[in-house]
């Protein structure tokens, strides 16, 4: 339902600024709004802005004209001023006519107007009734069914109250020929054979999403056991530490790429792995979205807001009855029983499950 402005735009629309300031997970979520912006107004400039770092995810969409990135300045007032007002400057030479803020947050709608937009469309939201007065149009759409939709529903809402409608839901992530080249060349380069390696990445921001360390050894060494598939780790330049604890625990051949892509190498490097299994965080969202099976393993949160559906993604959940529970770890302490719980074999099973369904089976 429109509750401000008029469902049509009066107005000749000629640039488009599309704002999600979400984690990479969600900016691969709003990939199908962005090909539904586009698809709605052909001849339109599309650009995309995002936090910093996620631009080269989006590189290669045919849907994204340009990707701006919006830092968080360091240094005094003076500076950060200095260098927030040459960016905002940079983004109102666009001269946008409209604008989408895909988030419900403070400083989406903050970016909106300071984009220079006569229009700003967004979704009304009541718990900051003062954001809402950034916005020429607003939407108050029914609530989301996690039984019927995916992550791309909570971005498509925005445009579809205003009549633009999607192709599909599908997230796609594309890939570069460089940025898959410079994969294929890194893994290569490690004494990968193409057609024997999985993906990894045990790690998420969030530390009460992980599984053990230790377990996540065990299922490495059984992949180069049962199925000799070597195991490329993912992760970021935070995480190299970690991984290499973890690599120095295995016996079979594993390649460490933690901390060494780009997001677009990343891309590159999850297309051309046989599967993707990791836990609750970015990887299995752009695994997915480049078209390689996923094995995702998930504890306290919510599986419904975030898992990929169909036939070649697959979920494991421990079997405590409070799962998911939603919280960040048990009574707030940042770990999770269910995930300590989780038991290797329950894993394996599913990536064995997997693994033949997919045709993938590399049993020796």
């Amino acid at each position: 339902m429109i509750v401000k402005g008029e469902k049509t735009f009066k107005r000749t629309i000629e640039n488009i600024l599309i704002i999600q300031l979400g984690d990479i997970g969600d900016v691969v979520w709003a990939t199908p709004t962005f090909k539904a912006v586009k698809d709605a107004y052909p001849r339109a400039k599309v650009a995309v802005l995002l936090r910093s770092g996620f631009g080269s995810l989006l590189t290669a969409d045919p849907s994204v004209d340009k990707v701006f990135e919006v830092e968080r300045y360091k240094g005094t007032v003076i500076e950060k001023t200095r260098v927030h007002w040459s960016f905002i400057r940079s983004l109102r030479k666009e001269h946008f006519d409209l604008a989408f803020d895909l988030r419900s947050d403070d400083r989406g709608a903050y970016m909106a107007v300071l984009s220079g937009a006569p229009l700003r469309v967004s979704i009304i939201y009541n718990a900051v009734r003062w954001r809402n007065r950034f916005f020429t149009h607003l939407a108050d759409p029914p609530p989301l069914d996690k039984t019927k939709t995916t992550a791309a529903e909570q971005s498509l809402r925005v445009v579809k109250a205003f009549g633009i409608e999607p192709a599909d839901e599908v997230p796609k992530i594309y890939v570069s020929k460089d940025a898959a080249d410079r994969a294929r060349r890194l893994c290569l380069l490690e004494g990968l054979s193409e057609d024997r390696w999985i993906t990894v990445n045990p790690f998420s921001r969030w530390r009460y999403k992980e599984w053990n360390d230790d377990k996540w050894a065990e299922i490495i060494d059984w992949l180069w056991g049962k199925h000799r598939a070597s195991v490329v780790m993912l992760g970021s330049d935070d995480e190299r530490e970690r991984s290499e604890n973890i690599a120095r625990k295995c016996h079979g051949h594993v390649c460490n790429l933690t901390g060494m892509t780009t997001l677009a190498e990343l891309a590159g490097v999850l297309r051309h792995s046989r599967l993707h299994i990791g836990v609750d965080s970015a990887a299995p969202h752009i695994a997915a979205a480049v078209g390689t099976p996923t094995v995702t393993i998930y504890g306290p949160s919510d599986w419904r807001d975030w898992a990929h559906g169909g036939g070649k993604h697959s979920i494991i959940l421990p079997d405590d009855i409070c799962v998911p529970c939603g919280q960040k770890g048990c009574d707030g302490s940042g770990n999770s029983r269910c995930l300590e719980n989780l038991t290797v074999d329950k894993v394996k099973k599913a990536i064995q499950e997997s693994l033949y369904r997919e045709g993938l089976c590399l049993e020796n």
